[in-house]
This record gives structure tokens, sequence and C-alpha cells, in this order.
């Protein structure tokens, strides 16, 4: 069924969805908003203890779309050129020839991003913000559609480099995978889901596919009640005295981007507040920082998120 109409896209979206929770059992919203990320556009940064399950969704995420898949392990002792490529020189044309990283896919899976040094984090901003690599003073172009999807283990863990705001803010959210219910984990035990099941996923959609469906994305309707009340929230947040970072104009573009595609997964041409509302905490809450006067003894990204629902919570919703 072709996706350029209403029914074929639902279809296709349902297919979608399916065939990652076959994989990722008992963790539908986080199956949901790395669908949110495919269709608006947007990089998933994805948080957790080493074991639950964030490399099998970026790798059930490239199996469903029939396109270019690359990962990269991050460790260390990486460089830059180890993911955007370098030039040689070639002896036979007497000319630098470039030879291209593995940035150069359609998903790009940058496992454990928080293990390099934030120098070689610092090569992906280019890429994740304008869809090119400048290498030399020359601009190469990067595969539509192109999605990053990074995996980080908690700040707590020995080994890591936290990531700059710089970095964190091109990431349309941040979405935590915590332990599995006690079912789900029994499936995975069971080899009924998990790692196990990637080698029977089959690819659902090509990459022309989910540029089409962006495209249809970024036609669902908007209403202006809905941009004020996404502002009034963005306000809030450079108003607080909890925060001393405020969200930035790219993080209220990206919860409008956001907001347009879980509408569209919910079937539905036109946002409402609740597209709005259930994304403020996973678009935002890598956006902001907590004041120091506010910090605790809790883990500052759960004392931001906090903070977060308390301003979505305190902001009128339109009617």
């Amino acid at each position: 069924m072709s996706p350029s109409t209403a029914a074929g896209r639902a279809t296709r979206v349902g297919q979608l969805e399916s065939a990652l929770r076959s994989v990722i059992r008992g963790k539908e919203d986080v199956v949901r908003l790395a669908l949110v990320s495919i269709f608006a556009r947007g990089h998933l940064l994805l948080e957790g203890v080493p074991g639950v399950g964030k490399t099998t969704l970026a790798h059930a995420l490239a199996r469903v779309i029939d396109c270019g898949f690359q990962r990269i392990q991050f460790t260390s002792d990486m460089l830059p050129s180890d993911i955007l490529g370098v030039s040689i020189y070639s002896a036979a044309e007497q000319k630098f020839e470039f030879k291209r990283g593995p940035v150069f896919a359609n998903v790009l899976l940058a496992d454990e991003i928080n293990r390099s040094t934030p120098k070689t984090q610092s090569a992906l901003l280019e890429a994740m913000s304008e869809g090119q690599v400048t290498v030399d003073s020359i601009s190469h172009s990067l595969p539509q559609p192109f999605l990053v999807v990074a995996t980080q283990n908690p700040v707590e863990h020995h080994g890591v480099y936290p990531l700059p705001e710089s970095q964190l803010d091109r990431f349309l959210m941040r979405v935590r995978m915590g332990y599995p219910e006690p079912q789900s984990e029994r499936d995975i035990l069971r080899g009924q889901a998990g790692a196990a099941r990637l080698d029977s996923l089959e690819p659902v959609l090509t990459g022309e596919e989910v540029l089409s469906l962006q495209n249809a994305v970024d036609q669902v309707r908007v209403d202006e009640s809905l941009v004020d009340y996404a502002l009034a929230i963005v306000r809030r947040t450079r108003e607080s005295d909890a925060l001393s970072l405020g969200v930035s104009p790219r993080g209220s573009l990206m919860l409008y981007h956001a907001a347009q595609a879980m509408a569209f997964l919910n079937g539905r041409n036109f946002c409402t507040p609740d597209d709005f509302k259930q994304l403020v905490i996973p678009v935002f809450g890598h956006r902001v920082v907590v004041a120091a006067s506010y910090a605790s003894a809790h883990k500052k990204s759960e004392q931001a998120e906090t903070i977060l629902g308390e301003i979505a919570a305190s902001v009128r919703v339109p009617i």
C-alpha cells in the first residue's frame, strides 16, 4: 500500500511500531518516542545502565528501515577523523582523496557516546544540525534521511564524559530505558524478545518512504493557541529561579516538530495540547540546567525533569 495515502501511511506506521515492539517488550512509550524522533527529523539519545536494550533498539530501528546503517563504538582514544573520514594523498592521481567515515549513513548508532572526549563528540555537531560535514574546507552532504541514535551510560559510571550543552541541544529528545518488567524480562530469557529477535526483523519502510512520511508530518496543523501554549512553557523555563539555563529557540522548534509527529502517529492531521504536554520532559529535560541554589542530593537530570513537570502543570492548557 502506498504511503502517499492516509490509509497507506497509517498501515505502514502501524507495521513499523509492531515490528519494534516485537523486539522491545514492555517499553511502548520508548518505542513511540523513537518513532517521533524519526518522523520529526530529530536525533535520539537513549540513556540507561548497560544491558537494558539501548543498542538493541537502535539496531531494530535500522533494520525496519531499508537504508544505510553504521555503528560507532565510542572510546576515549577516538579521534574526529574516525567518525567523519580523512583525506589521503593519492600518488597515482597526485591529489588528496576524501575517504568517507561511518557518519555517511542513514542511521548512525553512536554507542556509548559519552565514553569519548568532548573533542570527538563535537565532530557530530555539524552533521546533526545541518546534515553535512566539512573536512579540509569542503562540505559533504549526508544521505537523507539521516538519524543519529546515541546511547550513553549514566554520568555516575566510571570512564564517561558528560555531554556538553551544545551537543545535548542537537538531540530532539533524551529517553531513559529502565529495567524491563518481569514478564518482558522472561520473554528476553526465552528468546522471544530482545536481541534474539533482531534477525527476524524485516524492513518495513524504505528511505524514500521515510522522507515521504516526514513531509506528511510537516503538514500537520498546529493552532495558534497551541503555539502560545508551547511558548508559555518555554518562557517559564527561562524565568524560573530553579533553572540557570532555560530552553533555547532550537528547543522550542524541536518541541513543535515533535508534537506534529506525535499527532501524526496518533492518526491525526492536527495537534492537541496533550501532544505538546507529554513531550515537554523528553524534549526539554536535557536542555535545561538546575540552578546551584536548588541542587539537592538527587541526580540533576531527575531534578530538572521534576521542575519541568511542575512548569508544564502550571501553564493553562488552551481549550
